[in-house]
């Protein structure tokens, strides 16, 4: 009786793209065929990208070709305002300073995530620059801002609002101008970064979020414009992080509480059980709902629930109703992983095309689910590892991440998600791509409770 074949995957340690792996393609029973220990045959696989999982040195490559670009596309100089001068000297501001343009705005809500990911690059790769980055423009951030705050008129802090891109951390208006920031400079405050001149800043922003943003009447964050009574699940981002981490700062347990509130009742209404994936958009006034699963809300909402989850105390009420959440999500997000390691723009719907960004969110968010046993590696690896050598295919040789979708409102019919275009420049996808990289190589060495990482059937040690 013959055997019937069995098909093996990733067995070689490195696949160039569009390699055959180096392994023996004659049938089992064909003359001078060899037969493996297991008694299984091997046929060559072709692959569009490379399949074992990267090296901590391949990881790292591209982590520094992003902060290399970014160093270059976004130096930090302070101008007075007034005479378009200049300022050497940050301890000697002139009364209406600000920050010279850059080819990416420093204190718009991607940019907190780029220094989320600077910072969790720097303590994991244990290099200066990275931090650097960060404290540079934090530093020069929160300069400004204290001096913007001493002008005395509303005139002149409206004028500052339009000409120094600082409107967000003097007068929020928004969870978008106030949560990302916000958590990142928690962090850098929480690793010795400025703490002193940036807590004036986090006061305000944490205040904003929790006592003058919008919400429904169980207090759930929530927007009246453009649609009125609407929950938007990019808002798990633009809020939670900073709450947790507030939590974590100061100890109060009702940042905690506030979070874990949003999550569930963010849930309630906007995940989908059956599919495991959440809704992007959801109207107090909408019955019933259309759903559209857009890639990038569903990275916002799964890193959102990481980073809670991170520094959630373990005896919390809350913590096994995230947690549950949480690995669902990711179970869901798995199932529907394109063939190529990226996601779909809509997640459900495979003839959208594929994006940079969100599929960066999704490594970080499982990575760190792996790292700290949330999420078990044998299911989870091989994910893992397909998603972050596709993303690190998107980020080409300047620096840039290609393919990641620009910012995106909340839409309730296909093409409005379908046809939303792509860019280099989308600031969207540096401080996931950061993220994501940094995790990884957290993973590689084995640091969490899992430490292996598979594809094909194949362990892969930790490397040191």
């Amino acid at each position: 009786m013959h055997r019937l074949p069995c098909l093996v995957f990733g067995a070689a340690l490195s696949v160039a793209v569009g390699a055959q792996t180096p392994l023996s393609s004659a049938p089992e029973n064909a003359p001078g065929a060899k037969e493996n220990p297991d008694h299984r045959s091997y046929f060559p696989a072709t692959y569009p990208l490379p399949y074992a999982p990267a090296s901590i040195d391949e990881i790292k490559s591209v982590l520094d070709r992003v902060l290399g670009y970014l160093e270059t596309a976004t130096p930090v100089r302070i101008i007075d305002l007034d005479t378009k001068r200049p300022v050497a000297d940050r301890s000697a501001l002139p009364s209406n300073p600000g920050l010279e343009p850059t080819d990416y705005p420093l204190t718009r809500y991607e940019w907190g995530v780029t220094y989320s990911g600077m910072l969790l690059a720097a303590e994991v790769l244990e290099e200066k620059r990275y931090r650097d980055y960060v404290e540079q423009r934090l530093g020069a951030i929160a300069a400004v801002a204290a001096q913007q705050r001493k002008r005395p008129s509303p005139a002149a802090e409206s004028r500052a609002q339009r000409l120094t891109g600082l409107g967000s951390l003097l007068r929020p208006r928004e969870l978008d101008d106030a949560g990302s920031q916000c958590a990142a400079m928690i962090k850098a405050s929480r690793a010795q970064l400025q703490a002193e001149a940036l807590r004036p800043c986090i006061d305000l922003l944490i205040q904003w979020i929790s006592e003058k943003q919008f919400r429904l009447s169980d207090q759930t964050l929530a927007r009246d414009n453009p649609f009125p009574h609407t929950l938007w699940l990019d808002d798990l981002y633009m809020s939670v992080p900073a709450l947790a981490q507030m939590g974590a700062m100061t100890g109060e347990r009702r940042y905690f509480d506030d979070a874990v509130r949003q999550v569930t009742q963010f849930s309630a209404r906007m995940f989908v059980r059956e599919k495991g994936l959440f809704m992007h958009g959801w109207g107090e006034e909408m019955e019933p709902h259309r759903a559209f699963y857009w890639a990038r809300a569903n990275g916002w909402a799964i890193v959102a629930m990481a980073e809670l989850l991170s520094v959630l105390p373990e005896d919390h009420p809350g913590r096994g109703a995230v947690l549950e959440i949480f690995r669902a999500h990711a179970l869901g997000l798995a199932n529907c992983q394109g063939g190529t390691g990226l996601w779909h723009q809509l997640l459900d719907q495979n003839d959208t095309y594929l994006e940079t960004s969100a599929t960066a969110l999704y490594v970080y968010a499982i990575a760190r689910g792996v790292n700290r046993g949330w999420l078990t590696a044998n299911a989870f690896g091989p994910v893992l590892s397909l998603a972050w050598n596709a993303v690190a295919q998107q980020v080409n040789a300047q620096g840039q991440v290609e393919n990641v979708c620009i910012g995106t409102g909340m839409g309730f019919d296909p093409a409005f998600y379908r046809f939303r275009p792509t860019s280099v420049w989308a600031a969207h996808g540096f401080g996931p791509v950061l993220l994501a990289g940094a995790e990884m190589i957290t993973l590689r060495r084995g640091v969490g409770k899992s430490a292996h990482i598979g594809v094909g059937g194949v362990q892969f040690q930790p490397q040191r």
